[in-house]
């Protein structure tokens, strides 16, 4: 007898839905789990990632946020440090040579002071080339969300304005896309590991197993189901 295959009908995206996080998590096992060296997991996963970029542009996506090296990833192996940069620098490169066929405005967020001068400079030139652009994909280099509070409240202080929650969340390098609605983090820890503390104050958390490199654009979709499946109540009662 034949098997019967059911094939879920596509997600459909509405207003409750702009603004997805992810936390890229499970290179390194990923690698390590088929006796890789860890590097080729951080190039298994930069691959993931340009496939789940494409895909939530495609879904239509007013912005997607990415946690690609946190300011603690500094004390990890040099080697390992330095290939990720090595593949961000690459990845960009490429993004220039196909700037037609997507629509994405680039923007890098964290603090690009301890950064190579030339991946600098490459992060600067790309966000300048794709201001315009539709959907804002920021990705999050050196990037920690206590560091992100105490810059914005001292901008906010630096300005004379009074400490607010709009204040602070009109400094934050997330102003211009808004909080995420969903954070999806993969590799199966449950915590969110200083990304986007203020903005994940009413974000849906949505855990899974599957390491990173594995993650597909149907697990983007799966994530999404289970996202409409829940009800915001932002501490109110439930309308049920």
């Amino acid at each position: 007898m034949a098997l019967k295959i059911i094939k879920k009908e596509s997600v459909v995206l509405d207003e409750r839905l702009s603004h997805i996080a992810f936390i890229m998590d499970g290179n390194g096992r990923w690698a390590t789990s088929r006796g890789l060296p860890r590097e080729q997991g951080h190039r298994a996963g930069a691959k993931a990632f340009q496939r789940i970029a494409t895909h939530c542009e495609e879904l239509g996506l007013r912005a997607m946020t990415v946690y690609a090296f946190s300011t603690e990833n500094w004390k990890r192996p040099a080697r390992e440090v330095e290939a990720i940069m090595d593949l961000l620098e690459d990845y960009i490169d490429s993004c220039e040579k196909e700037l037609k066929k997507h629509s994405v405005r680039f923007r890098f967020i964290g603090d690009r002071t301890p950064l190579r001068p030339v991946l600098r400079q490459k992060m600067d030139r790309l966000e300048a080339i794709t201001k315009d652009n539709r959907m804002i994909l920021n990705i999050a280099v050196n990037y920690g969300a206590r560091s992100e509070l105490c810059r914005a409240m001292q901008t906010v202080a630096d300005g004379g304005l009074p400490i607010s929650e709009d204040s602070i969340s009109g400094a934050l390098y997330t102003a211009e896309c808004g909080d995420p609605d969903m954070i999806v983090r993969t590799g199966g820890d449950m915590r969110i590991s200083n990304f986007l503390l203020w903005q994940a104050a009413y974000a849906e958390l949505y855990f899974t197993d599957k390491l990173w490199p594995d993650f597909s654009p149907a697990d983007v979709d799966e994530a999404i189901r289970v996202f409409y499946s829940r009800q915001r109540r932002y501490g109110g009662v439930s309308n049920v």
